[in-house]
């Protein structure tokens, strides 16, 4: 799906939900694949928020440069519980066809795809670029922001090992992940913790402690374990490692730190292809739907079979962490 001229003249771009490194990576490219197919981009600030309140600013090849290595987003982001509202949508949709705005790029998580569906019933074109450092959408192998917030998690233990093994002690490392264990899983991997605790997986403390006391017996000096926020809490597991081993633990919450930060790579090239492909969508006259990585091809699926679909762990990957632990 090439450029070229479109009948559309002008679009909009909102970044929605929980900030993601790389979003400013796909506002770019929204903003020049449109400009290479001569339709114009309004900015639209704060997210659904902005579009109740008319937050609109034109985007031109100039207010882009020099930000595809910025974390956050350009456009800033909240969350508006008025957009839940009836009424709060219907505003969104008057100012929005007031403006001219003819489609919509809506760059987030789950929450964000949601709001971009009630303005899809609404009539208005819209296509989801999936933004979040969960990596919680189905439809796609990566979402924007996943691959740097587990690269921030594993130079965090990186570092924290070093403490560890110094101090001979047990840390236990949290990270985000209220649903999914996607961050958990694969910093846990790369990072060689001794057991990973993610919401998908009853947390088994037998197992945890017999991973500790094994270590310790072939002469371990440390012990990693990383744990999601949504399968248990970092401050409980270690009290229960410190009932039951007498051995002294430390606790590490990394929090909002895995959201900031300069883009991988990685993500700066997955969410410029996201976003070009978005204005291309639009400009051929495709509504309702989402863009999405799978066999690094960018393929689209419907918006609302998406939301319903649940992304499942690798299983594979979690038994590949247990051996590997061994």
């Amino acid at each position: 799906m090439g450029g070229g001229k479109s009948t559309l003249k002008t679009i909009g771009v909102l970044t929605s939900g929980g900030d993601a490194p790389g979003m400013n990576a796909a506002i770019r490219a929204v903003v020049r694949q449109a400009a290479e197919m001569d339709i114009e981009v309004i900015g639209i600030a704060r997210g659904f928020a902005g579009l109740i309140q008319g937050d609109f600013r034109r985007l031109h090849l100039g207010s882009v440069a020099d930000i595809v290595h910025r974390g956050g987003t350009i456009l800033l982001t909240a969350r508006s519980e008025e957009f839940k509202t009836e009424a709060g949508r219907a505003m969104a949709v008057d100012n929005m066809r007031r403006e001219g705005i003819e489609g919509l790029v809506v760059i987030g998580g789950d929450g964000s795809f949601r709001g971009a569906l009630h303005l899809a019933k609404k009539g208005v074109p819209v296509v989801g670029v999936p933004g979040t450092i969960d990596n919680d959408l189905a439809g796609t192998d990566y979402s924007i922001g996943f691959d740097t917030a587990v690269n921030t998690a594993v130079e965090a233990i990186n570092r924290i090992r070093d403490t560890a093994t110094s101090h001979e002690r047990v840390f236990i490392v949290e990270v985000m992940g209220r649903e999914s264990g996607q961050i958990a899983l694969m910093a846990g991997i790369a990072g060689g913790a001794e057991s990973i605790l993610i919401p998908e997986i009853k947390v088994d403390f037998a197992q945890v402690i017999e991973r500790i006391e094994r270590g310790r017996r072939r002469g371990k000096l440390h012990s990693i374990i990383v744990v999601a926020e949504g399968a248990a809490s970092a401050l409980d597991v270690s009290r229960e490692i410190n009932r039951i081993t007498h051995l002294e633990s430390r606790v590490t919450i990394l929090g909002h730190i895995q959201r900031g930060g300069a883009p991988t790579a990685f993500d700066r090239i997955l969410a410029s292809r996201l976003g070009a492909r978005a204005v291309q969508l639009l400009a051929a006259g495709e509504t309702s739907c989402m863009v999405g990585m799978e066999a690094n091809r960018i393929v689209h699926h419907d918006l609302e079979w998406a939301l319903e679909q649940k992304k499942e762990i690798d299983l594979e990957l979690y038994h590949l962490a247990n051996v590997l632990a061994l």
